[in-house]
């Protein structure tokens, strides 16, 4: 079931660490840590990382190693995948890193799974894996899922370190496949609704509907990605938002890039049909002043009874970026309060 008081429903960040025009991925990653810095400052739940390759407008690839970064840089905020792309590694190699990253960081990790490759198929060719493995995530995730759990006797194959170490999976989607799996396995559920919404009320609706409970949870937890650009006018973030609503343009077009800067004019940039598919995409977005974001999350967080709500802000200046999530903080308390 939804979370009873949905205003209480904790905010967490899923960054990519976004490569903005005219700088680089060092930049980008050391700008990750420090926005980490501030949500945990913040009171952000989570920070997520996720896996995508040959993108040069995204320098998390590595991302195991991106956590490490971060949870060192850090102290009490969970650091974790969002996600893991679990069909382009074996669950032997995905374990011993997340065990490492648990052992390093007792109690801060999250593990999230996904079953996309992250990337095109050449590059997935690249990544010396065959597509068709993804049709073997239900197994991987129970392998992965044992490896991370006690050791067993007679077992032969331990990932040392990650045996024992329980580090909590969750499994990532943007159909209804991932709600299946989920509530079968008795996990934690995060949709991608922050470029992929079309099937989020019916996902959450299977999910909640055939969960069943596990060693992990005893009862569904539903997080829900949005988009957050939040500023001090809705005429200020709007234009900080054009930097997003260019990408997934270029996105559609097959020229992606690095994060473009924001422009005053974004008709002129798209035609309509491009306006009508990145809209879409984006339909789960938040932009404009506090009291807009305000009014926005909070009919949000009605409809879908999240229990969690995952931000991404693709905003190409840092300091704007860190400021839109302050803002959000700020609109969050401000309806907990009210609550």
């Amino acid at each position: 079931m939804p979370t009873d008081d949905t205003s209480r429903s904790p905010l967490s960040v899923l960054d990519l660490a976004p490569v903005p025009e005219g700088s680089t991925p060092g930049d980008a990653l050391r700008n990750t840590l420090d926005l980490a810095r501030h949500a945990e400052r913040l009171g952000y739940r989570r920070y997520w990382l996720a896996e995508h390759h040959n993108m040069t407008g995204i320098a998390s690839a590595a991302t195991s190693v991106v956590i490490g970064h971060v949870a060192a840089g850090t102290a009490t905020i969970r650091v974790g995948a969002g996600g893991i792309m679990l069909p382009n590694h074996s669950p032997l190699v995905i374990a011993e890193q997340f065990g490492t990253l648990e052992a390093l960081f007792p109690g801060r990790i999250d593990l999230g799974l996904g079953r996309a490759p992250g990337t095109d198929q050449m590059t997935l060719r690249a990544l010396r894996r065959d597509p068709s493995v993804a049709e073997q995530f239900p197994q991987d995730v129970l392998e992965l899922q044992a490896l991370l759990g006690p050791v067993q006797p007679g077992q032969r194959v331990q990932a040392v370190p990650g045996a024992g170490s329980n580090v909590p999976l969750w499994i990532l989607g943007s159909s209804l496949f991932g709600a299946q799996l989920a509530a079968a396995f008795g996990l934690p559920y995060a949709f991608a609704s922050h470029f992929a919404p079309d099937a989020l009320m019916r996902a959450l609706r299977v999910y909640r509907e055939n969960f069943t409970p596990s060693a992990q949870l005893d009862r569904p937890h539903a997080m829900v990605g949005v988009n957050v650009v939040a500023a001090e006018t809705d005429a200020e973030a709007r234009r900080l938002f054009t930097s997003a609503q260019q990408s997934f343009a270029r996105l559609i077009r097959g020229t992606r890039g690095q994060l473009p800067p924001p422009i005053d004019d974004i008709e002129s940039f798209w035609s309509p049909l491009e306006k009508a598919q990145a809209m879409n995409m984006l339909s789960c977005s938040f932009v404009g002043s506090a009291e807009t974001v305000r009014r926005g999350l909070d009919s949000f967080l009605a409809e879908t009874g999240a229990d969690e709500i995952m931000v991404a802000s693709a905003i190409h200046d840092h300091a704007a970026r860190v400021r839109s999530y302050e803002i959000l903080a700020e609109v969050h308390g401000a309806l907990r309060a009210a609550a």
